[in-house]
């Protein structure tokens, strides 16, 4: 059927197929942009793009979930009223090879997705990272590191699209595997593999929430754990110590917001949360890994404070939450991704969970309640 599309757009068979995937944040929640660490997985649902080479150096990219693609790669500027479209983010991809001495060119492409919008799996990081592989196969030898296209990817969203993100989602993707990633080096983040939880299924439940319109609070919890760093004369909360802020409270409490300081604390502890569960992997310890993961829900409710828009009524996600409390009997949820809208992800033992199944489709809709695996491989041609 892609094939068939393909060539009605373009009239010529396509020459390649590629496929990018989501990702699930395991534990990590909003640390990475103040070079914390993460736990990160890339998902079994993807972007499937079929492409063929252009020679007329013309982009023109079909997205079946995004807006059409279309400019030239020899105008790369980013345009004001392509902010917030899928068109930055594949020229913003462009600019960021030419502007690291990597060739660039143009291709035709048609894409089908089962990676769910706007529900925590990082949909915009899939086409981002895959933007920058169909680059890196067509015209640069398949040379780019992971961590260049990861880097190409942030750049293309923080810059060109307009939206502030870290770097968990792009390199969760472009690496593939289970992942702990520690952000303190940013241009050389430390990547180590991880074994997945033995006997576990995951389950992803779309609340039903956008992120489309939540930049603003993406931007408030970067901004105002950036306000704390600044506070004690840091760039960012990964060069703070916790005792360092907790003698200085009285002091850094009269420039900055409480609401700043739970979010610092958030931080820190997130931290320490994502090396127990990275550990209790290694070692085989499911428990202490799922108690790790029930506690950054927590925190994300209770501090980091991304369960819900504020001042909204509407609280999907926070609900979400709370029903895994009452219906999940044996494994553990949290709230993913970016928050205040979007998606939990729950790990359940296999050949358990039905009634934590019934309850969250009954409520949010079967053809929202998703199982899902970890996928070894990250965006890559097929």
């Amino acid at each position: 059927m892609l094939e068939n599309s393909f060539r009605a757009e373009f009239g010529r068979a396509p020459e390649r197929l590629f496929s990018s995937p989501g990702r699930a944040e395991v534990v990590g929640n909003h640390t990475d942009h103040n070079r914390g660490k993460v736990l990160v997985s890339a998902l079994s649902c993807d972007i499937l793009c079929l492409v063929a080479p252009r020679s007329d150096g013309i982009v023109d990219l079909r997205a079946e979930a995004f807006s059409p693609v279309r400019f030239d790669v020899r105008d790369l500027a980013g345009r004001e009223r392509e902010k917030g479209k899928s068109v930055s983010l594949a020229r913003g991809v462009c600019r960021y090879f030419t502007a690291h001495g990597y060739p660039v060119g143009g291709f035709s492409a048609v894409t089908h997705s089962n990676v769910f919008r706007g529900a925590g799996v990082s949909s915009s990081a899939a086409f981002e990272v895959l933007v920058a592989e169909i680059l890196n196969v067509l015209y640069c030898e398949g040379k780019v590191p992971p961590l260049v296209r990861a880097k190409a990817a942030q750049y293309a969203e923080n810059v060109y699209f307009g939206k502030p993100c870290g770097l968990l989602d792009q390199c969760g993707i472009a690496f593939g595997g289970f992942n702990k990633i520690d952000f303190f080096d940013v241009d050389s983040p430390a990547v180590e593999p991880v074994p997945a939880p033995a006997g576990y299924e995951i389950v992803l439940v779309n609340t039903g929430a956008s992120h489309a319109s939540l930049t603003s609070c993406y931007a408030d919890v970067r901004r105002e754990m950036g306000e704390v760093a600044s506070a004690l004369g840091k760039s960012v909360l990964r060069e703070v110590a916790p005792q360092e802020l907790l003698e200085a409270l009285p002091r850094v409490r009269q420039k900055v917001s409480d609401r700043a300081l739970l979010r610092a604390f958030h931080f820190f502890e997130e931290n320490a949360r994502v090396d127990a569960a990275a550990d209790a992997l290694k070692a085989g310890d499911t428990e202490r890994f799922l108690t790790a993961v029930r506690e950054s829900g927590r925190s994300s409710l209770a501090y980091l404070q991304n369960c819900y828009v504020p001042g909204e009524i509407s609280q999907p996600l926070a609900l979400a939450v709370k029903l895994g409390e009452v219906y999940l009997k044996d494994g553990a949820l949290r709230m993913m991704g970016g928050g205040f809208a979007g998606a939990t992800i729950a790990f359940l033992r296999e050949g358990t969970g039905e009634e934590y199944l019934r309850a969250m489709s009954r409520v949010f809709g079967r053809e929202n309640v998703h199982r899902a695996s970890l996928r070894p491989t990250g965006t890559r041609e097929v």
